[in-house]
């Protein structure tokens, strides 16, 4: 039996921004819970819950006191339990963040660890002597700019912070901090939970020997040093195998769940590693990186991204998406000019449909959602704040889901949002946008209801037909019928020569003539051919 997780659209929920009902300006379960029938309306099958646990927010949840407990902010674990009662009544699977790589310099376990060096979990996080002349005991740098390791004067060492100084990494070297995790993890399986969302799965393992990453090549230094290395020792280790093989083990005690991770590598990299961390069927079940959620859309760029993974991992799983909580939202991204933005949204699902994998979709692009314009003193989030205003972080995705223009906040919350709710995002409210047929709401109900009804989406193989860019030709082909979807990745007008007994199927943002395609600036077409022959000319 085909597992539900391969073909599967996964909804991200980012919990802060998404439904308040308490009128305290955040989100909350209760208010996922009261919207969860127009989430499973849109023909998804699964939802992704950001973090929600204990924690002083520092870096909105992503900093965990406490694995087995709900941040108050958000409410009881009794209000999670109904949460995943309306869901599972709906047919939605519901997946939760693991944040294992760190913790909160306010969990229990690092306040232990770090009162000196012979407590019992001293060598819980990765600690490490100062070279002797006190600088730190490796170059490696932290995401979010300056060194990746902070001098403590109660143990007279340093520690590791992939992240945030308040955000020690973990030592998975210490099995017992891998049993402590798998305990965590195996409480929420009890209650129920059908996935776990792995964060920065790929830095859970450091470098034991503390080897220093060599640079980058780079021809203008980056704006943020961390981009200035090849970070071969600080994260991707070989050791890394064995922790996701242990969690793996703790999946298979549970029927019918699964392990989605994240990985943050440079480049195609990123491909490669969700490779190695998806195949042999001992790992995760499946992974995705951030190679989609670049700017790069060009179609070299998705060929190489799915080719890559078809190639190296014959035997593992992709999840791609375009956008999340972490970058700025595609539409944005992509669209040259503002008049195309609902082009571009509108294209985006029906190219995310053709791709082989799981999907993911964050909360909003359904509305066809563009980056909201954060000012200096509206930001919240604290680790890129160093880098403004080149990098403005991750806030201008972050805010509240807008569902009608005609209540306070857009029917967010009665209290005053903890991110804005802004004039640009408000136009795009999901009240207006169910009264209209042509609406980016209904495109993607559409689209995804599309995908349900052609398994050649679903489990069909996967080819790129040869097309000149800018166009992006994906086939998909299963039982002896071809369906290609043909995509134009520019802002001009293309004319694509199409195979003779051609069919156009489905949705379409271009026209027919004969045997040639006439696609408008970021205009699709899907075509269905039998006996394997491509929809366009090769």
């Amino acid at each position: 039996m085909r597992e539900w997780w391969r073909d599967a659209v996964i909804y991200q929920i980012y919990p802060r921004s998404f439904q308040d009902d308490n009128g305290d300006g955040v989100g909350d379960l209760k208010g996922i819970t009261r919207r969860l029938d127009y989430v499973a309306s849109l023909g998804v099958d699964a939802i992704w819950l950001s973090p929600f646990f204990t924690s002083p927010d520092k870096d909105m949840g992503y900093d965990v006191s406490d694995y087995t407990s709900v941040n108050a902010l958000f409410g009881t674990i009794e209000d999670f339990d109904a949460l995943m009662a309306k869901a599972h009544d709906l047919g939605l699977k519901v997946i939760i963040d693991q944040v294992l790589s760190h913790t909160s310099d306010q969990h229990p376990w690092f306040i232990e660890s770090r009162t000196d060096k012979v407590n019992p979990k001293a060598d819980w996080y990765v600690w490490a002597d100062p070279q002797k002349d006190g600088t730190p005991p490796t170059n490696w740098p932290s995401v979010f700019g300056g060194s990746a390791w902070m001098f403590d004067a109660r143990r007279r060492q340093y520690y590791m912070h992939n992240f945030l100084v308040s955000q020690p990494d973990l030592n998975f070297h210490n099995p017992q901090v891998v049993d402590a995790l798998i305990e965590a993890m195996r409480f929420w399986l009890k209650r129920g939970v059908d996935g776990f969302r792995l964060d920065t799965v790929n830095f859970y393992v450091h470098d034991k020997k503390l080897r220093d990453n060599p640079a980058s090549n780079w021809d203008q230094f980056p704006g943020n040093p961390y981009e200035a290395q090849t970070h071969l020792f600080s994260k991707t280790q070989p050791e890394n195998i064995g922790v996701l093989k242990r969690i793996r083990t703790l999946m298979n005690e549970f029927d019918d769940r699964m392990l989605i991770g994240e990985v943050g590598e440079d480049g195609l990299r990123q491909v490669e590693v969700m490779g190695e961390y998806t195949s042999g069927g001992d790992k995760l079940h499946m992974a995705y990186s951030f190679a989609m959620l670049s700017h790069d859309h060009t179609p070299d760029h998705f060929r190489n991204c799915i080719s890559e993974f078809l190639t190296k991992a014959p035997d593992g799983w992709p999840c791609w998406s375009f956008s999340n909580h972490d970058v700025q939202r595609h539409v944005t991204r992509w669209a040259s000019a503002p008049e195309l933005q609902n082009t571009v949204a509108r294209q985006a699902i029906n190219m995310l449909i053709s791709f082989p994998g799981a999907l993911g979709l964050y909360q909003g692009e359904e509305l066809g959602q563009i980056e909201t314009d954060i000012e200096f003193h509206e930001l919240r989030d604290l680790g890129y704040i160093d880098f403004w205003p080149d990098n403005k972080g991750r806030d201008g995705c972050r805010t509240p889901m807008v569902w009608d223009a005609s209540e306070t906040h857009a029917g967010f919350s009665t209290g005053e949002p903890w991110l804005p709710v802004k004039a640009p995002q408000i136009t795009r409210a999901v009240a207006g946008q169910e009264t209209k047929p042509d609406s980016i709401l209904a495109a993607y109900r559409t689209a995804l209801e599309f995908r349900k009804q052609r398994d050649e989406l679903r489990y069909g193989d996967t080819k790129f037909p040869s097309v000149p860019d800018p166009i992006l030709a994906v086939s998909r082909s299963l039982n002896g019928t071809v369906l290609t979807g043909v995509f134009n990745l520019s802002g001009d007008v293309q004319i694509v020569d199409l195979a003779a007994n051609t069919k156009q199927i489905g949705e379409a943002h271009g026209s027919i003539s004969g045997t040639q395609l006439t696609l408008p600036a970021f205009g699709f077409a899907f075509f269905e051919t039998q006996r394997g022959l491509s929809a366009v000319e090769v």
